[in-house]
């Protein structure tokens, strides 16, 4: 292996196939695409704490819950156990809403094509308007701003709450048919209500 980690290390394949003779010793680390800093920490936390995803789909571990205080205890336990799998069960929902809505697809195109000419017309001079310079806080609200028709029409607003319904249907119903693990079962006694 090379030992590169960086994101030099992604676009530049070759060196870990010549050192590992074949193209499946290559790992793609997508993290490395991300800035370090709290949002690469966080990627990085919850891909430590993802459990099996065979033991998250198990179909044999589903039941219905006898009662009102079992539901809760799942519910709790559930989603506290598969918190990561979670994350990435929202963020695979937030891919097909971008997938299945090509006008969204352009207004965030139109969104992130403001932002890149800000970055760039910023690396040179401030931008200023009417004889007063904004500052790039304001410049990224321009942004929104130019870009807010596209959303609107795209239905974003639709999107986001139809976004967070199946969030919660899917990963409610999980965590409430869900069985707890053997060893989790006798901590936490409720009384059926």
């Amino acid at each position: 292996m090379s030992g590169k980690t960086g994101p030099e290390h992604l676009f530049n394949p070759a060196t870990e196939m010549e050192a590992s003779g074949t193209m499946l010793g290559t790992k793609i680390n997508i993290p490395a695409l991300l800035p370090q800093g709290p949002a690469k920490e966080w990627l990085e936390q919850r891909r430590a704490t993802i459990r099996p995803w065979t033991n998250f789909l198990d179909q044999r571990r589903f039941g219905k819950p006898r009662n009102f205080g079992e539901l809760c205890k799942r519910l709790v336990r559930n989603v506290e156990y598969f918190q990561s799998n979670y994350v990435f069960v929202f963020l695979g929902l937030i891919v097909y809403c971008l997938i299945t809505s090509p006008l969204l697809l352009i207004a965030l195109a139109v969104y992130f094509g403001a932002c890149y000419i800000i970055y760039l017309k910023t690396q040179q001079s401030q931008l200023v308007i009417f004889g007063r310079e904004l500052s790039t806080a304001h410049q990224y609200g321009l942004a929104g701003c130019v870009s807010f028709p596209f959303f609107w029409l795209a239905g974003a607003g639709s999107v986001v709450f139809w976004l967070l319904g199946a969030t919660l249907v899917v990963i409610g119903s999980h965590a409430a048919f869900h069985e707890l693990e053997s060893g989790e079962t006798d901590e936490l006694q409720m009384e059926p209500v």
